[in-house]
């Protein structure tokens, strides 16, 4: 038996399109925080702590997010396994932009006192948990609805998500930057773009409303008959899966955050590039971020996953040595090109983890258990990288740093050499595999 989905090619296009949608803008959210914590939030929230200290903070309430995302896995998987992807999708994409909004309208230490840093923290973490249920449930949209010999480049919509919402954060805050005086910036300008993101989620909603729910979970739903609770059945039948999966995706976040957040505040405040021009180069380095997913996605679906991922973290381990003494040139052109390596390896490894990640479970707990090893490899690569990033360089420089992504990036290798290669029936095999007594 085989739940290989039969969507005709004008209906998963649209399957497609409304997955990297829906990706686009809650990654958006995610990011215009980073890029507001990098830029701004120490001045705004921190102010008493002064720029290095206040910095440190500021990024801290960003990673506060990745301690919250496998949470948010977990209980929007639970539901997603349950009652269905799309609604736990359109769930998810609410709570991320009411979040936003509520950011961009949050009142400033000045005005209401220590309140308003505990504000942004809570409003931080419900991003965390929306973000955390969204990944799996975008992906499955495409990886259980694609035909069998064509899943990585069906599921390469939604990796497209962090790559263009990271190029289209920089812009919108580039343009803020153009437009008006560092003053003005520091005082309201940093709120448009989350206040703006509100016509962004009004049409992810307008999209996934209209969205069916998955052929492999409407099978599982008519076979299994009754569900035991999916986090459990994922950590007492798969958890080499989840930590391996976790483990293979790690370098992946590491290099990500490194490049989305700390090299956004490296780059002006330590370089002392202006800031037009370190977001110009984000948004350089969000399109070669894109290209290079989509070119490793489609790749996947030829070569395997598995070889594509250990590609990536190879390239990615090469990477950690060289980029910081080409970023520490101290050019515009340097960092440009030193950020793109950092971001162009990572869509290496990222591209083929839309299909590799949901192959690994049966559908009865995909949501669940593709969702938690994702966001598991967020907390440590996404997470705790850039904080110590952060702390590293004044002790031990900037090279300090490429070790430190090397070494995480030789973890994910052996990691991703532990995992099975995944394969075109590999959906219809886990689906047979009977669920413990």
């Amino acid at each position: 038996m085989t739940h290989a989905a039969t969507q005709p090619p004008r209906s998963m296009r649209r399957i497609a399109l409304a997955s990297m949608t829906g990706t686009v803008i809650e990654f958006y959210d995610f990011f215009i925080y980073g890029t507001a914590a990098a830029l701004v939030f120490n001045k705004v929230f921190f102010p008493q702590l002064g720029a290095a200290a206040g910095t440190a903070l500021a990024l801290a309430t960003f990673g506060v997010a990745f301690v919250a995302r496998p949470f948010g896995s977990i209980l929007f998987g639970h539901f997603g396994d349950r009652l269905g992807r799309k609604g736990t999708l359109v769930t998810t994409l609410l709570m991320m932009g009411l979040s936003t909004l509520a950011i961009g309208l949050l009142p400033t230490t000045g005005t209401i006192g220590v309140l308003a840093p505990i504000l942004l923290v809570v409003l931080r973490v419900l991003q965390g948990l929306a973000v955390g249920g969204e990944w799996a449930g975008a992906t499955l949209l495409t990886a259980e609805n694609a035909p069998t010999r064509s899943r990585g480049r069906y599921a390469l919509y939604p990796q497209l998500g962090p790559s263009v919402a990271f190029a289209l954060a920089s812009a919108t805050f580039l343009v803020t930057a153009l437009t008006m005086s560092n003053e003005a910036f520091v005082a309201w300008g940093w709120r448009v773009p989350f206040i703006a993101s509100v016509l962004l989620v009004g049409v992810g909603l307008y999209v996934r409303l209209a969205l069916e729910e998955t052929a492999s979970f409407q099978q599982a739903g008519r076979t299994t008959g009754p569900r035991r609770l999916p986090v459990a059945e994922v950590f007492t039948t798969r958890p080499a899966a989840v930590f391996l999966g976790a483990g293979s995706t790690t370098a992946v976040f590491a290099f990500f955050y490194v490049g989305v957040t700390y090299l956004t505040s490296y780059g002006t405040q330590q370089l002392g590039l202006p800031r037009p021009t370190v977001l110009a180069m984000g948004i350089v380095g969000g399109l070669v971020f894109a290209l290079t997913t989509i070119g490793s996605a489609i790749l996947s679906d030829r070569v395997g996953r598995r070889r594509m991922v250990v590609i990536g973290n190879v390239a990615s381990v090469v990477a950690g040595v060289i980029v910081f003494p080409i970023i520490d040139i101290g050019t515009a052109w340097s960092f440009g090109l030193g950020l793109s390596v950092v971001l162009g390896v990572v869509g290496i490894a990222y591209g083929p983890i839309g299909a590799q990640l949901p192959e690994l479970f049966p559908t009865r707990f995909r949501y669940t258990g593709a969702g938690i090893a994702y966001n598991l490899a967020g907390v440590l690569g996404g997470g705790v990288v850039p904080l110590i990033s952060a702390a590293l360089v004044p002790l031990y420089g900037s090279l300090a740093i490429g070790l430190l992504l090397a070494g995480v990036s030789l973890l994910s290798l052996g990691c991703t050499l532990a995992l099975p290669q995944t394969h075109a029936d590999s959906l219809a095999e886990q689906d047979a595999q009977p669920a413990p007594a």
